[in-house]
C-alpha cells in the first residue's frame, strides 16, 4: 500500500539548500541526479516506511521520528520522517553528522 506523501516546508527548504550547494561545488547534472534518488526514495519509503529506524525515543518532541539513509553517493543525508496508514510525512533531510536532536528543532535557516 502506498501512502499519500507529504513534504514539510523545512524539509524543502532542507533540500533547495542541498540542491543549492551541488550546483555551486559539483555540477547541476550532480544536483539534478540527488533530486532524483530523493524522489526515488521518498517514493520508496511510502510503500514500506518501516525500512527506516525509530529515532530518539528519550525525547518527547521527536517521537515516532524514524530516519532513513539516502542512497550512494549522497548516503551522508538522512531524511527524517514520521507516517501513519494513510500518509508518509517527510519532515527533514540533514547530514547525519550534525547534532541531529538540535538540528531537527532548528529552522533550516538557522543550519549554516
Amino acid at each position: 500500500m502506498s501512502r499519500r506523501l507529504q513534504q514539510s516546508d523545512e524539509f524543502w527548504a532542507d533540500l533547495l539548500k542541498q540542491v543549492d550547494w551541488y550546483r555551486e561545488y559539483a555540477t547541476g547534472e550532480i544536483a539534478e541526479q540527488f533530486v532524483d534518488v530523493i524522489e526515488t526514495t521518498l517514493d520508496n519509503l511510502t510503500r514500506k516506511p518501516g525500512l527506516g529506524r525509530r529515532r530518539f525515543v528519550d525525547w518527547p518532541e521527536l517521537a515516532g521520528i524514524r530516519s532513513f539513509r539516502v542512497k550512494r553517493p549522497f548516503n551522508r543525508l538522512l531524511i527524517f520522517y514520521r507516517y501513519d496508514s494513510e500518509a508518509f510525512f517527510a519532515e527533514r533531510l540533514i547530514h547525519g553528522t550534525r547534532d541531529l536532536p538540535r538540528r531537527l528543532l532548528q529552522s533550516p535557516s538557522e543550519i549554516d
